[in-house]
Formats: C-alpha cells, sequence, structure tokens
C-alpha cells in the first residue's frame, strides 16, 4: 500500500486520485501506526518549510517518519515542499528538515532587474534527466511538469540529482539517494508527464 502522508500541507487528494486511476492500491493518512507500516510513503507540500516540520510533530509524524524511511528503508516520494523537507535545513525557516538528503534549501536569488526570472517559479517547464533512473525511464525528452516554488534545493552531492531545470539558472528538480526519491514540481498537476513518474513510483 502506497501511504499519502497527509500533515495539513499537500494536493493529497489529487495525488491518491491519480495513483488509483493507474491502477496502484493508495491511501491517505496522518496516522503514525500506517505511516510505519506503509510499503510506500508520498511526502506532499504546498507551503511554508517550518509550517510543514511543526505539523510533522504536531501530528507525532516525524518518529514514524524516521522509523519507516530510515530504519525500514522503506521508499519515499517527497513533492515540492515536501521534496524540501527531505533536506537538512532550509533559507525559509529557522527549523531543522528531515536530513535525509545532504542538501540544503535556498530561495532563488535573481539581480533586481525587470526584465529578468519571476519570483514564484510558476508554470511549466522541462526536467532535463541527468542520468538514467527507474523513477523516470520512459519519459518523453521534452517532458515538462508544473511547478509553483519560491525556493529549490541544493544538493552536496551532485550524484544526488536526476534531473535539473533552468529558472534563471538550472538547479535540481528531481533527486534521487537510494530508495529517497523527490520532485520540486507537481506530478499531480503535471499530467501524463507526472501519470508517468507517479507509476514508475509506485511499482519500483
Amino acid at each position: 500500500m502506497i501511504t499519502i502522508v497527509d500533515y495539513g500541507m499537500g494536493n493529497v487528494g489529487s495525488i491518491l486520485n491519480m495513483l488509483k486511476h493507474l491502477g496502484h492500491a493508495a491511501c491517505i493518512s496522518a496516522q503514525p501506526d500506517d505511516i510505519r507500516h506503509a510499503s510506500k510513503l508520498i511526502l506532499p507540500g504546498v507551503g511554508a518549510f517550518d509550517a510543514g516540520m511543526s505539523n510533522l510533530a504536531a501530528r507525532g509524524l516525524r518518529q514514524a517518519l524516521d522509523e519507516a524511511v530510515c530504519e525500514r528503508q522503506v521508499p519515499v516520494l517527497g513533492i515540492c515542499l515536501g521534496m524540501q523537507l527531505l533536506s537538512r535545513r532550509s533559507e525559509e525557516g529557522l527549523l531543522p528538515g528531515l536530513g535525509w538528503l545532504d542538501a540544503a534549501t535556498v530561495r532563488f536569488h535573481f539581480a533586481a532587474t525587470d526584465s529578468g526570472p519571476r519570483i514564484p517559479h510558476m508554470g511549466w517547464n522541462l526536467a532535463i534527466p541527468v542520468r538514467p533512473d527507474p523513477l523516470i525511464a520512459g519519459l518523453e525528452k521534452e517532458a515538462r511538469f508544473y511547478f509553483v516554488h519560491s525556493y529549490h534545493l541544493v544538493c552536496s552531492d551532485p550524484a544526488d540529482e536526476l534531473a535539473r531545470t533552468t529558472h534563471g539558472y538550472v538547479f535540481p528538480s528531481i533527486v534521487r539517494r537510494g530508495h529517497i526519491y523527490g520532485t520540486q514540481f507537481h506530478p499531480e498537476k503535471s499530467h501524463r508527464y507526472g501519470m508517468k513518474l507517479l507509476g514508475n513510483f509506485a511499482r519500483l
């Protein structure tokens, strides 16, 4: 069973509907025991970094997530804010992240010009693969995904990056370290490209 973690900050219903449309068993849960015993986890997220970490702690999910991911090695996919929470820290807040990735979350930094890229980065953009991986197998070369974010990951080890996107400059938009995956975009809003990626994750 794929368990979508409900900590009050994600498009959980949209993700569930897409997985069910693809024929995969999935559920939404805010119960620590469900998290501990999941076969796969999806950590969605929309909003601020500190609010996300606070919500996980307040609902008793932080320990359950650590037990599942760090001890049982359950595959996990972080989406948007959920991907950022996988990092050690964020420029957006003061609380430490989950720390499952050796990465930091930083704000887009652009020169102050009227013609420069806008923040947030919003809309459709390419995610260009940098190496093959089962998570992105079968994706079209020009696969486009839907982004809405003002912060992005900086990985200490470039080998953790699966795909990169350009918005003013290049940043990692898909990451993987072992059984830990993340997408900065929203696959649940990315039509057939997002369906393909979520289907790949479900079949891992």
